[in-house]
C-alpha cells in the first residue's frame, strides 16, 4: 500500500487571517462570525421583503410550502449573486463593512459569486470553516469576506 506524501506542518495562526497575510483587525481583515451571521440575516430579510412584494403573498403563506421555500431560496441566491457581482458583497455584507474578494487576487471572475451563493444556499459548507474563518463554500468558490472598515 502505497503511502501519502507527508505535508509540512503549517504553523499555528495566532487569528483568522494570518496565514493570508492579513492584519488581525481593522480593513482588510477577515470578517468575523458576528458579522457574517448579521450580514445573512439581513440578506435573509430582503429576500423575504423582495418576494412578498413580488408575489403580493405574505410570509407566512410563502413559508407554509415546500414551493414557497424554495422561491424564497431562489431569491436569495439571485440576489446574492447580484449583488457581489454588483458591488462587491451582498446588500447585509455592505451595510455591515464587509466585501468578498478573490483569494487569488484580481476581480471576482463570473463563477465565483455563483458557486460561492449556491453552496451558500447548501448551508453546510457554511458551517465548515478552517482557522482563517473561511467556510467551505468561500474556499471552494476561491473567496474571501473582508472588513471594509
Amino acid at each position: 500500500m502505497a503511502s501519502e506524501p507527508k505535508r509540512p506542518d503549517l504553523p499555528m495562526s495566532r487569528y483568522p487571517g494570518e496565514r493570508l497575510g492579513l492584519p488581525e483587525s481593522g480593513p482588510q481583515s477577515v470578517g468575523r462570525v458576528g458579522r457574517r451571521f448579521a450580514a445573512i440575516t439581513v440578506d435573509w430579510i430582503i429576500s423575504v421583503l423582495v418576494l412578498m412584494l413580488i408575489s403580493g403573498r405574505d410570509y407566512l403563506t410563502i413559508s407554509s410550502t415546500a414551493a414557497g421555500q424554495l422561491q424564497l431560496l431562489g431569491v436569495f441566491v439571485a440576489l446574492q449573486i447580484l449583488s457581489i457581482w454588483a458591488i462587491g458583497g451582498s446588500m447585509g455584507h455592505r451595510l455591515l463593512g464587509l466585501f468578498v474578494v478573490n483569494v487569488h487576487g484580481g476581480s471576482l471572475t463570473w463563477w465565483r459569486p455563483i458557486a460561492r451563493s449556491v453552496l451558500l444556499a447548501l448551508v453546510v459548507p457554511a458551517l465548515v470553516w478552517d482557522s482563517d474563518q473561511r467556510g467551505f463554500h468561500d474556499k471552494i468558490a476561491g473567496t474571501l469576506l473582508l472588513k471594509s472598515r
